[in-house]
Parts: C-alpha cells; sequence; structure tokens
C-alpha cells in the first residue's frame, strides 16, 4: 500500500480511481463523466472527457446532469420535514390529502383483467407510500399484465411513453386504476416516489420543487439543483445518450435545449425529475452522514435521518425485492442486490460487494450513482450522460466504487 494517505484515501488509490475512470472514457462507450468522492475534510472530483459524443466542451466539475432514480433519496427529504413538523403522521391515512386514492379496489391477481378485483383491507397510510408499498409500481416482473399497460398508457411515468400530466390530473388517472397488492403487503418501484411529491405539495400548500428549494436545497447551497434548467445555464447540460443495444451507436434520447429538462416541467417528479452537479448531491449526502446538520443548521432531526437510512423492509419483503434485483439482472447489469430499502433509497443489508452493511442511497437509468457509507464516513457520486439501455454505464459504475472502496487507506 502507498505510503502516503489523504484525509483516508491513499494517493496510489485516488490515482486507481481517475485511471480506471479515464479507462472507460478512452474507450469511446463514455463521453464524459464527473466523479466525487470524500470522507471527512477530504473532498475529491474527477472531470473527464466531454459532454457530447463527438467531442464538444469539457465535462466540468459544475456540468449539470439529469440525476434520474437518485432523485429518490433527496425528494423524500420533504417529507421527512413535515414528519418531523407533525404536519405528516407515519401510520395516518393519506386521503384526506389524497382523496384520489380513498376506498381502493385490489385485483386478485397481479396479472387479472382490471375489475377483477377485491377491496383494499386497509386505507394507505403516510408510511405505505414512504416505503413504496402502498400497492402499485413500476414491476419489471410483471411487464405486459393490463395492470402494468394501464399505468404506461396512463402517463403515470416518466415519456414512458406519454408524458406525465400535471399533479391533479395526475391523481385523477392514479386514482381509477386498482392497486397490484394490498396497501403495505409489498414492495413496489418508483410510483411512490412521485406520488410523494403531490403528499408533500397538498400537505405544503406550495409546489413540490418550492417546498424543497426552501426547506433543504436553499439551506444545503444546492443552487443547481431543481426540475428543470434555466436558460442560463442550459450550456452546462450535457445531452442523455441512450446507445442502441444492438449497435452501441449513439442515440439522443434528450436535447440539452428544447429537451425535457429546459422548461419547468408539468410533473415535478421526485421519482426521477432532478437535474444537480457533484457539489449539489454532496452538500446533500453529508448532510445525511452529519445525522441531519449541514454547518450550525439543522435540515432533517437524526431519528428522521436514522429512518429514511435504514432498511424498513421485512424479509417477505426483502425477498420480492431482491428476485427483482437478481432476476432483472439484464435490466440492473447486477446495480440494486443491496438487500434493503428504506425511505427513498437501498440500504445495504448484506455484503455483496465492496461495500459495508449500512450503505445507502440508489442508482439513475441516466447513469447515475449516488451513495454515502456511515462506517467509513464516505460519499461517492458518479455522473455520465450514457443512459443504461447498454451495460457500459453500469459497468463504470460498478468500477468506480471498487476503486473508491480500494483507495481507502487509514
Amino acid at each position: 500500500m502507498s505510503g502516503t494517505t489523504t484525509g483516508g484515501f491513499s494517493e496510489a488509490g485516488l490515482r486507481r480511481i481517475r485511471d480506471v475512470l479515464a479507462r472507460h472514457v478512452d474507450s469511446g462507450k463514455i463521453p464524459g463523466v464527473v466523479a466525487l468522492v470524500s470522507r471527512g475534510d477530504e473532498t475529491h472530483v474527477e472531470a473527464i472527457g466531454t459532454m457530447r459524443h463527438d467531442g464538444g466542451p469539457a465535462m466540468s466539475r459544475d456540468t449539470i446532469f439529469r440525476m434520474a432514480s437518485t432523485s429518490k433519496p433527496v425528494g423524500v427529504s420533504a417529507a421527512m420535514v413535515l414528519l418531523d413538523e407533525c404536519r405528516l403522521r407515519l401510520d395516518d391515512p393519506v386521503d384526506p390529502w389524497l382523496p384520489e386514492l380513498a376506498d381502493r379496489q385490489v385485483l386478485r391477481r397481479v396479472d387479472g383483467p382490471l375489475d377483477d378485483t377485491v377491496p383494499a383491507r386497509q386505507p394507505i397510510t403516510v408510511r405505505d407510500v414512504l416505503t413504496s408499498t402502498f400497492g402499485l409500481g413500476m414491476d419489471l416482473t410483471s411487464l405486459g399484465t393490463p395492470i402494468m399497460n394501464a399505468v404506461f398508457e396512463q402517463g403515470l411515468t416518466p415519456n414512458l411513453p406519454e408524458p406525465m400530466p400535471e399533479p391533479d390530473e395526475w391523481m385523477r388517472r392514479l386514482g381509477t386504476l386498482p392497486l397490484m397488492h394490498q396497501p403495505g403487503a409489498r414492495w413496489q418501484y418508483h410510483i411512490a416516489a412521485d406520488l410523494l411529491g403531490v403528499l408533500v405539495a397538498r400537505v405544503s400548500g406550495q409546489s413540490y420543487e418550492s417546498f424543497l428549494r426552501e426547506r433543504v436545497f436553499g439551506p444545503l447551497g444546492m443552487k443547481d439543483t431543481g426540475f428543470h434548467v434555466p436558460e442560463d445555464k442550459i450550456d452546462r447540460l450535457p445531452p442523455l445518450y441512450a446507445p442502441d443495444p444492438a449497435t452501441g451507436e449513439f442515440h439522443v434520447w434528450d436535447e440539452a435545449k428544447g429537451g425535457r429538462h429546459s422548461a419547468p416541467p408539468a410533473f415535478q417528479g421526485g421519482g426521477g425529475g432532478l437535474v444537480s452537479t457533484v457539489d449539489d448531491y454532496h452538500a446533500y449526502f453529508r448532510m445525511l452522514l452529519n445525522q441531519g446538520t449541514h454547518g450550525t443548521e439543522r435540515i432533517l432531526s437524526r431519528p428522521a435521518v436514522r429512518l429514511m437510512t435504514t432498511n424498513r423492509l421485512s424479509p417477505e419483503q426483502q425477498a420480492a425485492r431482491h428476485a427483482m434485483a437478481v432476476d432483472n439482472v439484464h435490466i440492473s447489469f447486477g446495480q440494486g442486490q443491496h438487500g434493503g430499502w428504506g425511505f427513498g433509497m437501498a440500504v445495504r443489508t448484506y455484503r455483496g460487494d465492496y461495500a459495508p452493511l449500512g450503505q445507502f442511497g440508489w442508482d439513475g437509468g441516466s447513469g447515475t450513482s449516488t451513495y454515502a457509507d456511515p462506517e467509513n464516513g464516505l460519499t461517492g457520486i458518479l455522473l455520465t450522460q450514457v443512459g443504461t439501455s447498454v451495460p457500459d454505464p453500469a459497468r463504470l459504475v460498478h468500477d468506480f466504487w471498487t476503486t473508491v472502496y480500494q483507495a481507502i487507506d487509514d
């Protein structure tokens, strides 16, 4: 091992992080990447490659990225503020704020017709929404079923294929569908995170974004984080590519100017709508590592942070979540096998790779990965502009975390 350490990272280890990231960029599969690693007071940032696959401006520390599903661990903080203030209670029904979800019907069989239902045994609670167990989700193991087809056709998920409508219309459409599972019974991905944004807006009486900005982004100095990129910053946003899985050819999924993030969206989606930078996300995850504080200011209570960042799933729910990760390796490319789930984020409950138990965070389909690790006091953030239509960004993510952990030296 190298004799010199830098705040718990070895010099040789930091060199390896840079060399491995550069190898991915040099391969031609990843045009550019911005990565941040920190421990204690030490922060290291690497910006390598270009914003476009055919060259163009260099990646820089303040490049803005589409955070995709890494929006989930950040978006959930708004609900925790409301819990801290007793404006929400974990086991209260959501009906007073989300009347569209009162008196639910539940499918007899997940793959059955939409009218073959039984009444829900209990109302949906705030806890069910926070834990992603309210009864509906993006279930990759149920693609092609009538309920999943209806979810896509109604525009309840981002751009697949319908754009999401504004929140009240989104809620109306959601309310026309039966649940796939009884409330609280089964963990399911994604829709709960968008539902949470609507809940926050209705409880707080302001838009989801303005509440996040006032209570989280502003105090943390997250000046480049929001649901769209203003015109004066759009040059800092690269295009998002979704390479052709067969040929690897770079197709633009979302252009910067005139693209999906160039104007305020109809729906502010906590499940995947944020744009941000490595430094903004670092401020957020460091706040979680600091048990809710930022400098002298408290953003969240210590118990709120503990609740978000520890496993909330029962063994049965854990089994279903694990099956989704393992049975969909062709989609997740091996990501997502962490075991647990807290509020809005994965929580590692067994050691399947270099990261220890208790590590928390999540990955995004736009080539993003954001985790913090209380055991090592470590934060890592990896941002690129290549979507996971191909395995290359996931391999980059794996290699990044391998190098981050081999660089620890204390």
